[in-house]
């Protein structure tokens, strides 16, 4: 993100849009991350706190014969990144490195919308200390 930030992007927070190919071949292997990530939601839920992770949504296009992942993120920039040590982290790398072709593509953050009791919540939880 430049220097400049978007309308109601404050300083520590962190809007993205991160899309990946999946491989040729491995729509299956697609199916079941999704899958996996959908049947262990509690287990995904719990490891927000520690990423600093207001909203996470993951979004599927099939499209021109090519298949991605986009990942929608508000995080404080301060959150911890994936736990190796913890089972629902170890199996979403694991699905990922045979999934996506490796690396993101990234969209810049225009512009942040969020109703008033949203955007304080949002805020709250993603920007608060310790």
């Amino acid at each position: 993100m430049s220097e400049d930030r978007p309308a109601g992007i404050p300083s520590g927070l962190v809007v993205e849009l991160s899309r990946a190919k999946v491989k040729p071949g491995a729509e299956a292997e697609a199916d079941r991350w999704m899958r996996m990530l959908n049947d262990r939601l509690d287990e995904c839920i719990a490891t927000l706190d520690r990423e600093r992770m207001a909203i996470e949504i993951v979004f599927r296009l099939r499209e021109n014969g090519e298949d991605h992942l986009f990942w929608v993120t508000v995080r404080g920039e301060d959150g911890a990144g994936l736990d190796h040590s913890l089972p629902i982290d170890r199996d979403h790398i694991e699905h990922a490195k045979r999934t996506k072709e490796p690396g993101w593509v990234e969209a810049e953050p225009q512009v942040l919308m969020l109703p008033e009791p949203v955007r304080k919540a949002v805020f709250s939880w993603a920007l608060r200390d310790g």
